[in-house]
């Protein structure tokens, strides 16, 4: 099984961002002198709304299935059974997957660029589809995504050839002449 790498990052970031206009809000309130316990009450429930709001989906895949749990509940496709792959949307592109059961699955594609051990995962599952011909649209979307995380594929340093190093001789400056001080 493997799960997103930068999941835990982005919690945090989430969390943080939450806190910190949780705080900004009652220190305003406290410096007003207006701050009571409705008031709290609301920019706590204001805070947690927000926090509610960023929190990333978290995904998981195995041989054969990628999982994206939310808030409130899990999605699950099988990826060895897909039947579409579409992106969907414009400023903010959702990867909509839908397998042969009718199960569908919204994710950002830059989770799976970011992340080539979850992309392997459901690109393994969807060559096994095409193989199958049960993947009837969506390949070409699949050819761009692996594209695309080639680019993030950490690349191994070539092991450069090994030259002796010689050192240099050293060359001693002409020195200007002193002016001669004190003379006359």
């Amino acid at each position: 099984m493997t799960r997103g790498a930068h999941w835990r990052g982005e919690l945090g970031c989430a969390v943080g961002l939450a806190a910190l206009l949780h705080a900004a809000l009652l220190l305003v309130d406290i410096a007003n002198g207006s701050l009571d316990l409705a008031r709290g009450l609301c920019w706590t429930g204001l805070a947690l709304l927000f926090l509610a709001v960023l929190v990333p989906p978290r995904v998981t895949a195995g041989d054969g299935w990628l999982a994206v749990r939310g808030l409130g509940r899990t999605r699950s496709v099988r990826t060895d059974l897909l039947v579409s792959v579409r992106l969907v949307g414009g400023a903010a592109p959702r990867l909509l997957l839908r397998d042969a059961h009718g199960a569908t699955v919204w994710i950002d594609p830059r989770v799976l660029v970011t992340d080539p051990p979850l992309w392997r995962r459901v690109e393994r599952g969807a060559r096994t589809a095409q193989r199958r011909r049960v993947l009837r649209g969506g390949a070409w979307l699949l050819a761009e995504l692996d594209r695309r995380t080639a680019a993030h594929r950490p690349r191994v340093p070539r092991p450069r050839a090994h030259r002796p190093r010689v050192p240099r001789p050293r060359v001693p400056r002409p020195r200007a002449p002193r002016p001669e001080v004190g003379r006359r």
